[in-house]
């Protein structure tokens, strides 16, 4: 067996899985928290409540059972978050995440400085408040005396090693979405750590994925005793981890993932340069995963639900039901948390435009939910040149809920059939099934592939409504 830690924006989650990819049914925990925001467009988590969630997941499926039986632990965390450590490996920052915007204007300045066409060519990243250029100089400029005091520069998966082993390392992976990775030389790049203003020295030295961690210190051998001999590999992205555990592993398989944030991506082991408005990062050294991530997903369900006040995800899903596709009169731009895939544009907000007194709050949240789909069908239009011509796209996410008013608005919008994926933790999964294909109990990643679920075909007369939608979401976008 191997253990899966998933450590995302919202919650931490441990489960056990099989030789197979199976999970074992009763061997899993998850811990909920929320991280911190700011009126200025702060998004931040404290590392040390990410890392008593972790604690609390494995205290809480702890095996009682020979060490033996617990081969390995394979991690995914967030993609993005900048956490400054000092010379002892103490977090002596908040873990800046991907949606934090303040650095906004660093981005610009860093836009008009450089060639963003080159350096995403190298990176993979646009230069843009998500990645760590922008954030680096932000930090710079608004805590100068914070950021002087930080020895290393890392994300979470750091820290938690640094906690568990004493040392640890930037994964090809994680490093990958920091926008500081040449990734035709798999090193951090020249041009990017001095538009950053760091130096190799100040960042954590890459591995690969599958480089294993052992050496379990005190007290944690103690505390698990049947982990002391366990390989622990280093934190992949949650991103490719999603891909991996949705059986989307090659360019015949799109995965569509809405949690907080939303997204479409496929694996590859092609080095393609992806088109403006997408992103290239990594799973490995040997698997690229190219994508857009859009900056609204889960968390415009989830304002809607806080602000409008409606009732419950059942009786607001019967409602979204009995709504004709965009029959509202209502153009929404869900910028709520910025802009990412596919314009990269900083400082963006969210706007509604069409209100009428008569405007009811469901219609609302199905305008809303639309808006996201919309977003989708733009970073689809930019992805599906790029995938195999005969693709199959497979969803999955918390946040999408197996809602099928708003898989079949997503599918609709983008003009293709959306499957479910049968997996209810796609990015738990994949942890499990990297940990055993590195540990070679499976020959690759596609052996444990799963049958996919539910397809959701669109109906041609809602895509003409929805291709004019987003033409009329472009517009609007233009004007304000």
């Amino acid at each position: 067996m191997v253990i899966a830690l998933d450590v995302g924006t919202s919650s931490a989650r441990a489960a056990f899985y099989d030789g197979h990819g199976r999970a074992i049914a009763g061997r899993s925990h998850q811990v909920h928290y929320t991280p911190r925001l700011t009126r200025d467009g702060g998004v931040e988590h404290d590392a040390r409540q990410l890392l008593e969630a972790v604690v609390a997941c494995l205290d809480a499926i702890h095996p009682n059972r020979p060490p033996e039986d617990t081969r390995a632990v394979g991690i995914a965390t967030f993609w993005h978050g900048l956490l400054g450590f000092d010379a002892g490996g103490r977090p002596i920052t908040p873990v800046y995440m991907w949606a934090d915007t303040r650095s906004s204007r660093e981005a610009q300045i860093l836009q008009s400085a450089l060639d963003d066409e080159a350096f995403h060519a190298r990176t993979g990243c646009h230069l843009h408040s998500s990645y760590w250029p922008a954030k680096l100089r932000w930090l710079a400029r608004e805590h100068p005396a914070e950021s002087g005091r930080v020895a290393r520069w890392g994300s979470f998966g750091e820290f938690l090693e640094l906690s568990l082993f004493g040392e640890a390392t930037t994964s090809v992976s994680m490093a990958s979405g920091t926008g500081l990775v040449d990734q035709t030389t798999g090193r951090w790049d020249v041009e990017a750590m001095a538009a950053a203003e760091v130096d190799p020295h100040s960042l954590f030295p890459l591995s690969d994925r599958t480089e294993p961690r052992r050496g379990l210190r005190a007290p944690w051998t103690s505390r698990w005793p049947a982990l002391r001999t366990a390989t622990w590999f280093p934190a992949v992205g949650d991103g490719a981890a999603s891909n991996v555990g949705s059986d989307c592993v090659d360019p015949t398989r799109i995965a569509l993932n809405v949690g907080t944030s939303a997204a479409l991506r496929f694996v590859t082991r092609e080095q393609p340069v992806p088109p403006r408005g997408l992103w290239r990062y990594r799973v490995d050294r040997n698997h690229a995963i190219v994508g857009g991530a859009t900056s609204e997903g889960g968390n415009i369900y989830a304002w809607c639900r806080r602000v409008l006040r409606l009732g419950s995800d059942e009786e607001i899903e019967t409602a979204l039901t009995s709504l004709p596709p965009d029959d509202h009169g209502l153009t929404i731009l869900p910028h709520l948390a910025g802009e990412r895939a596919p314009g990269w544009r900083d400082g963006r907000r969210g706007a509604i435009s069409g209100l009428r007194l008569d405007t009811s709050g469901v219609e609302i949240v199905r305008a809303a939910l639309e808006s996201v789909a919309l977003r989708l069908a733009a970073v689809y239009g930019l992805l599906a040149p790029s995938a195999a011509r005969d693709h199959t796209i497979v969803a999955s996410g918390a946040a999408l809920g197996h809602s099928r008013a708003w898989t079949q608005i997503i599918a609709d919008a983008i003009g293709h059939p959306v499957a479910w994926s049968i997996e209810p933790e796609a990015t738990s999964r994949g942890a499990a099934l990297l940990a055993l294909e590195a540990l070679g109990v499976l020959p690759d990643l596609a052996s444990a592939r799963q049958p996919i679920g539910e397809t959701f075909v669109p109906q041609p007369a809602h895509h003409i409504r929805y291709r004019e939608a987003l033409e009329r979401q472009r517009r609007l976008d233009e004007r304000v």
